[in-house]
């Protein structure tokens, strides 16, 4: 399984391969579940006060594979010019997903 974690000060970039016999609302669960008791119990997140209810998932190809790790591992020099909310409404719209500004 390939699995790259890159975080920001709000949120967090995953790219993984699921496998078709694990369900994408599983993985986050225990993603969610598991790294929130090690923050808590951590303390070296003293600010955290727990996950979002939701999520946001997209597929890629694999020839994009390589391309999309690279725009993963660049988040925090991204996000210098492009903040988190405006980015994300920008995929959604780029790949025609409809979505209700009060779910975000």
């Amino acid at each position: 399984m390939l699995f790259r974690i890159n975080g920001v000060s709000n949120h967090l970039h995953i790219v993984c391969d699921l496998h078709p016999s694990v369900s994408l609302a599983d993985l986050v669960k225990d993603i969610k579940i598991a790294s929130n008791a090690w923050m808590k119990s951590s303390e070296k997140f003293p600010d955290f006060d727990g996950w979002s209810d939701g999520y946001g998932a997209f597929t890629y190809s694999i020839k994009e594979k390589d391309r999309v790790i690279e725009y993963v591992k660049n988040q925090k020099e991204h996000h210098k010019n492009f903040n988190f909310m405006d980015e994300y409404k920008k995929l959604l719209v780029d790949h025609g997903v409809e979505f209700d500004e009060k779910y975000l």
